[in-house]
């Protein structure tokens, strides 16, 4: 009787090991999207994407969020490592940007994060340049 008790709870103990191991390599601890090399879910200019979260912000999330996007429109505002199109699409690029992008159509990819109320700007993270016109 006691050997099927300690037998029981070492199988307790390994069912719940690896019950954690799982849940931490396969759920928490996923690498990081290589968002330069994905094809983009949608290609979108910067004034319809604004239309869109401006019309449904849950719609707009449900078809855009986490996703890999394509985005065309003009520079408003740049620094080092972002720019802004269209006034309102904010993108954030993991290295530095090109100078003298201000005032240019670009065609841009990154993953979207969501749509901010407070500044009124659709985010995107982990930006490139795909294309650039003058």
């Amino acid at each position: 009787m006691k050997r099927k008790k300690i037998a029981f709870v070492i199988a307790a103990i390994l069912i719940l090991a690896s019950a954690g191991i799982y849940f931490y390599y396969g759920v928490l601890f996923k690498e990081a999207r290589n968002i330069e090399s994905e094809m983009p879910d949608f290609s979108i200019s910067a004034k319809k994407l604004l239309e869109d979260y401006d019309a449904d912000p849950k719609k707009a999330d449900a078809l855009y969020l986490n996703k890999t996007i394509e985005i065309t429109g003009q520079v408003t505002k740049q620094t080092d490592s972002e720019i802004i199109l269209e006034m309102n699409v904010f993108c954030l690029f993991t290295q530095k940007v090109k100078p003298a992008l201000l005032n240019n159509k670009v065609t841009v990819k990154g993953k979207c994060i969501g749509y901010d109320e407070l500044f009124q700007e659709v985010k995107i993270d982990q930006c490139t340049i795909n294309k650039q016109t003058n």
